[in-house]
């Protein structure tokens, strides 16, 4: 079959990166990304359309949608009633899904004869057993509201299990992936199945983030809501924008400023690399217990990828479990490569994120390439 051209747009609330991908040998042949102050809701039509006309000639362009929710299970070529459903998920991924949305019309617009694609990070997880997915509340909620874990991260966990099988020479039986960037999930991976994550209904439950909370008490929130006279606004902002690592440090967005006032001696960039670590080897155990033990762990995302140091004190307090890091290894990891010791009974690769090559190979699915 004849190479084609494949545009990848991952959209943020305020940022784009794309990149043009040969859909046979999935060479780069084109990447870049654009940048605006303030959420996508609707505007910055015209940066969009800028950072498009840097693309030349494409025969189709995938999109990465972070929530599918029950009707979106797999990757999807996308029509009117496509759009329409992910417009509808966005009053559950307000941050995410309307960027996709915004994405997909502006692609729309520059290449109006190509085949859009959607692929959605939540169908990794569409096999959660039930109790993984279902949350303990009133049934007539979960059954009313589709409430349930949905899960996230899913183009990144699925490019990381392929990965490592290639990086380790074949596919752990029970695997754990720490993707770590912005964003930051655990995965429990079983002969390649997702069967537990610490991301739910929204990108905002589970472990600590850059700026998100992870998972806090909900009395607390009530709290803040019934007494202290937040608003729901107010404490949505909070939660995403201005907690985990920011909010605990008062430092930074960018974990390796705070790392750095840490080893100065920071008492509250102390504080958050701590309990940020604390709070990843949590879920982490949790992950472990529902596989039954652990063959390997993969480190993946910004995070994951470059910080020798949040990978070395997580390791450190999961020795229980016969995991040791090769010190040299995990220090010069450059590269998709197994930074575990010899003698460690737990492999630990690290995992360059790729999710682009995750979408084009679903759009080579959907389109039957």
């Amino acid at each position: 079959m004849a190479a084609k051209s494949v545009l990848i747009m991952n959209m943020g609330s305020s940022s784009l990166k794309w990149v043009v991908l040969d859909s046979v040998d999935e060479t780069v042949q084109q990447q870049g990304d654009a940048h605006w102050q303030g959420a996508i809701a609707g505007h910055h039509a015209d940066e969009l359309a800028a950072a498009l006309e840097r693309v030349g000639s494409v025969d189709a362009v995938g999109h990465r949608v972070v929530h599918g929710g029950l009707t979106f299970q797999d990757p999807v070529l996308i029509d009117e009633r496509v759009r329409q459903e992910i417009d509808r998920l966005s009053e559950i991924a307000p941050l995410h899904n309307p960027a996709a949305l915004a994405g997909i019309d502006a692609a729309r617009q520059r290449f109006p004869n190509v085949p859009q694609v959607a692929t959605f990070d939540t169908a990794f997880h569409r096999d959660l057993p039930q109790a993984a997915a279902v949350y303990p509340i009133p049934w007539d909620w979960t059954s009313r509201w589709q409430l349930r874990r949905f899960g996230f991260h899913g183009l990144s966990v699925e490019y990381a299990v392929g990965r490592a099988r290639e990086v380790l020479g074949q596919l752990p039986h029970r695997l754990v992936v720490c993707h770590l960037g912005a964003g930051c999930s655990i995965t429990a991976v079983e002969d390649g199945r997702s069967i537990n994550t610490s991301m739910g209904f929204t990108p905002l439950e589970g472990t600590m983030m850059v700026q998100r909370s992870g998972s806090v008490d909900p009395g607390m929130l009530v709290y803040l809501l019934t007494r202290q006279g937040l608003s729901p606004t107010e404490l949505d902002r909070a939660l995403n924008e201005q907690s985990g690592v920011l909010g605990v440090s008062g430092i930074s967005a960018e974990v390796h400023e705070v790392l750095t006032a840490a080893a100065r001696g920071d008492a509250r960039a102390v504080l958050a690399r701590d309990m940020f670590v604390h709070r990843l080897v949590f879920s982490v155990g949790g992950m472990l217990a529902t596989l039954g033990g652990i063959d390997a762990l993969v480190f993946t995302g910004g995070i994951g990828e470059h910080s020798a140091e949040i990978r070395s004190l997580a390791s450190q307090q999961l020795e229980f479990v016969g995991l040791r890091l090769d010190a040299a290894r995990n220090a010069n990891a450059s590269q998709d490569a197994d930074v575990a010791a010899d003698d460690s009974q737990v492999r630990v690769p690290v995992i360059t994120a790729r999710e682009d090559l995750t979408i084009l190979r679903h759009v080579r699915q959907v389109l039957q390439w």
